[in-house]
């Protein structure tokens, strides 16, 4: 078989390691050719490929980022963005495609799926917010630089008497948030899922600075105040819809620091979150879903994700994956606020 491969939307720690597991198993069990699409949906749309062989991979593994590049291209934005996929895709004599990536990357995938494509997608969203799956790679990545930063946090800001407070990702879940606020002793954590009380997170902090120490604040780049006037999006939008967000933890800052009259600086930690090294979670999980992608592409599925249930490999219908978000639920958030205040 030739099988192609792409990795879409924003960069993680463990892309890598998928791409290494499916040239691994295709090439060595099965003699398949595996074909490389760079940045993804337009190595597509582009014919712009390279070849994957066992020499293309080796020492791939511990790497950050993709070896072959990542866009947002979406090709239904195009009006002849189907038909040029599919053309080129018949073209090389590509059997059956592994996109890897979130909502965007494998809702094409699924519509693909549907015009006739065998597809098989990977998993892939450092916010772990992509349903059908208890977790993606990347997550576990990007929640340990979000904690070490946090815990470096601590210490300044209780040297400098001020309330620092941390922007993590998470567009519309907050699971960044929820777990390296948890693993940090954040004195506040702030998710997209509940508007904030603006009123009570001042109160919290003002309870912290009280006590002796300096409080931390951990918030999704997504989270909202109830009522209040903070702007957090700059407008902008990506070719799948999203905008553009970002500011709501310099926003929060100002106001904290006006109503306790103490310093707070924001921390943006952004696209830090994304690089370096995977984890070895990442790297574990990451391999098994390539490899089961290799073997779902054998058994002639197609329009389903491989997907972590417990700690087993399954496979689930593309379309149930990206039907809808995986947002942080009520009980979740409620075990945070035992240690809010």
């Amino acid at each position: 078989m030739r099988i192609g491969i792409l990795t879409g939307g924003g960069d993680c720690p463990g892309l890598n390691a998928v791409i290494r597991a499916v040239v691994r198993k295709a090439t060595t069990e099965h003699g398949d050719e595996v074909v490389g699409f760079r940045d993804g949906w337009r190595g597509v749309l582009e014919n712009d490929t390279v070849r994957l062989d066992l020499a293309a991979v080796r020492g791939v593994l511990p790497r950050g980022g993709t070896v072959l590049g990542t866009s947002r291209t979406n090709p239904y934005a195009l009006a002849d963005g189907e038909q040029r996929v599919l053309e080129t895709l018949s073209r090389l004599g590509i059997d059956a495609l592994v996109p890897v990536g979130g909502e965007d990357t494998l809702g094409v995938a699924n519509r693909l799926a549907q015009a006739g494509l065998q597809c098989v997608g990977v998993p892939k969203t450092i916010d772990n917010d992509l349903d059908a799956t208890d977790y993606t790679f990347g997550f576990d990545t990007a929640v340990g630089v979000a904690t070490e930063a946090i815990d470096r946090l601590h210490t300044t800001g209780d040297s400098h008497h001020r309330t620092l407070v941390v922007e993590v990702m998470g567009r519309h879940a907050g699971w960044i948030a929820l777990h390296a606020g948890m693993a940090g002793g954040a004195t506040v954590v702030l998710v997209p899922e509940r508007p904030f009380d603006i009123d009570a997170v001042v109160a919290h902090c003002q309870h912290r600075f009280d006590s002796g120490y300096s409080p931390i604040v951990v918030v999704s780049e997504g989270a909202r105040p109830d009522g209040a006037p903070l702007t957090t999006a700059s407008g902008q939008t990506d070719a799948f819809g999203h905008i553009r967000l970002g500011g709501i933890g310099e926003a929060l800052a100002r106001v904290i620091e006006e109503r306790t009259g103490r310093e707070a600086r924001a921390v943006v930690l952004g696209h830090i979150q994304r690089g370096g090294t995977p984890t070895p979670f990442d790297r574990v999980l990451a391999t098994r879903f390539g490899l089961a992608a290799v073997d779902a592409v054998h058994q002639g599925r197609t329009g389903v994700m491989v997907a972590l249930r417990g700690t087993d490999i399954v496979q689930v219908p593309l379309s149930v994956a990206v039907a809808q978000l995986k947002l942080v639920p009520v009980e979740r958030y409620a075990e945070a606020e035992v240690f809010v205040g």
